[in-house]
């Protein structure tokens, strides 16, 4: 499933060679926008600074996006007033702003395209009217200038919708490819396939990584959710994937606008310049990680419902993202617990990682150099309210039962005698190991079915066709090579020994066009 960010880039985004023990200011984990930018501000500063990306810059959310750069954001806003404060919500707000006009500015000098858009929040059911009202009071009360109209000039039947005039979206490869030049052209190094797997903190501290160890006085963890444990993050954000695709619409005028239904089904609509035509790109159909019956099924309604709105699409490309949701809707932005200082992380943009992982950026940035940024001050300080709680109760509730469900499914079922067929994949019994047995292109994987995270039992993604752990997200394809996740180790072969260091090359799974080493 490859995004038509992905497919669109002309070439390989230029790195640098990994140097075993080699010594750096700031170590950055993730070449997505959150690492990247990170890595910028910190060698503007004059700091020395090398980004470790485990398969290549961009593989996972950023280029996977659907590259909003809005501050309307569906129901976020009043989902955030009903579990904190005001002060909260503003401080939200004020971030987002910052990391919005900070992205804008740069873009502007760096000449990248932008596209200006109107974006809008609808109610697609006479039920969703209720959350519209709620949203309109939070963005009022934030500051934002939103207006309530009737008619959003889709195709389809709404109840209502707000817009916030003169956002933005673009090409989420473009800004990376122009992200990391800059970095280079500061001295900065980005380095591909170097999976950073743990942090020894001291001064310096030591980071792990599957290509050797380097050392690093800061380390930043900029991979989606956190691969280190510790502050035990992967239970306080849910992981969510969600399904986008494009379309060539001919002989139809798009609407032009940046589009979020707040009820569901869930669906999101923008356009995208492409080779002289518009595209018209389309997602929804969220579900939490390894917690779908039929991820196909899923795929299918998002194709058949834009067919149905928009007579003569043609679908083009066909992808998905995954998505981190912290408990109370704010992300976790900071210090690492129990790291004396040493490693900072961000995680939990609940799908607007385009203006929250700017704003983390200049969060992180302002802690390392010593700065005091307002409202970041506020989101770092925030109180777990009670119903923070029991929503992270119920979460850690649902990991609890797959953990029992699966590993109960797993040893009740033995594993039939026939390979799955091509395209599916099965978890059943072998002997006393739960296994995972995929046919995928003709080829057949028997995998353990045991998450290297935290021991759950993967199910079978058939849209993908991966191996998606229900627990906190991980995911590896069908020969059990890590693709993302709080993990940091492939799954096994049944038949593989168990051997110190040995593990899978890291997948590099860019679209053919493209240059691999």
């Amino acid at each position: 499933m490859t995004s038509l960010w992905l497919d669109a880039q002309p070439e390989r985004i230029p790195c640098d060679t990994f140097e075993p023990g080699a010594r750096y200011d700031v170590v950055v984990a993730g070449a997505g926008l959150t690492g990247l930018t990170t890595a910028l501000l910190l060698a503007r500063a004059g700091l020395t600074v090398a980004v470790l990306e485990a398969r290549f810059v961009g593989a996972v959310t950023t280029g996977h996006t659907t590259a909003k750069l809005s501050l309307l954001q569906g129901g976020v806003l009043s989902r955030i007033r009903s579990r904190g404060s005001d002060r909260v919500l503003q401080a939200y707000v004020e971030g987002n702003r910052e990391g919005q006009a900070w992205m804008l500015r740069y873009l502007e000098e760096r000449g990248v395209d932008v596209q200006r858009r109107d974006a809008f929040t609808y109610a697609g059911t006479e039920d969703g009217v209720r959350s519209l009202d709620a949203e309109y009071e939070a963005c009022r009360q934030a500051g934002l200038d939103v207006e309530r109209i009737e008619d959003a000039d889709l195709p389809f039947e709404t109840h209502g919708s707000l817009r916030l005039r003169d956002q933005a979206q673009f090409d989420p490869m473009d800004v990376l490819r122009a992200l990391a030049a800059d970095v280079r052209d500061r001295g900065g190094t980005i380095v591909e396939g170097a999976r950073v797997k743990d942090v020894d903190t001291g001064e310096p501290s030591r980071v792990i990584t599957s290509l050797g160890d380097v050392f690093a006085g800061t380390v930043v963890i900029a991979t989606g959710i956190p691969v280190l444990d510790r502050g035990l993050y992967f239970a306080k954000v849910k992981p969510a994937r969600s399904y986008a695709q494009a379309f060539r619409v001919p002989g139809v005028a798009l609407p032009q606008g940046m589009y979020l239904s707040i009820d569901s089904p869930a669906r999101s609509l923008r356009t995208a310049p492409v080779g002289g035509e518009q595209r018209l790109i389309v997602g929804g159909n969220g579900h939490t990680v390894g917690r779908a019956d039929d991820t196909q099924q899923l795929v299918d309604d998002l194709e058949n419902w834009t067919k149905r709105h928009f007579p003569g699409a043609e679908r083009t490309h066909q992808w998905s993202a995954q998505d981190y949701e912290s408990m109370n809707l704010v992300p976790f932005v900071g210090w690492m617990p129990r790291t004396g200082k040493h490693v900072a992380l961000a995680t939990g943009y609940n799908k607007w990682g385009m203006t929250n992982a700017v704003a983390a950026a200049l969060s992180i940035s302002a802690d390392v150099l010593g700065g005091d940024i307002s409202w970041a001050k506020t989101l770092h300080h925030r109180i777990t309210l009670p119903q923070d709680v029991a929503h992270s109760v119920v979460a850690n509730a649902e990991v609890a039962r797959d953990v029992a469900t699966g590993w109960v499914s797993a040893e009740l079922h033995a594993l039939p005698d026939d390979p799955p067929a091509e395209g599916d994949g099965i978890v059943g019994r072998d002997g006393m190991r739960p296994t995972a047995v995929s046919t995928v292109d003709g080829t057949v994987c028997r995998l353990s079915a045991v998450c290297t995270h935290l021991g759950g039992i993967v199910t079978w993604n058939g849209a993908e066709k991966s191996w998606d752990c229900p627990l906190h997200g991980s995911r590896f394809d069908a020969q059990g090579r890590l693709l993302e996740g709080p993990a940091v180790e492939d799954l096994r072969a049944v038949d593989e020994p168990e051997l110190p260091g040995d593990e899978h090359e890291p997948v590099d799974d860019r679209p053919s066009g493209q240059n691999p080493g």
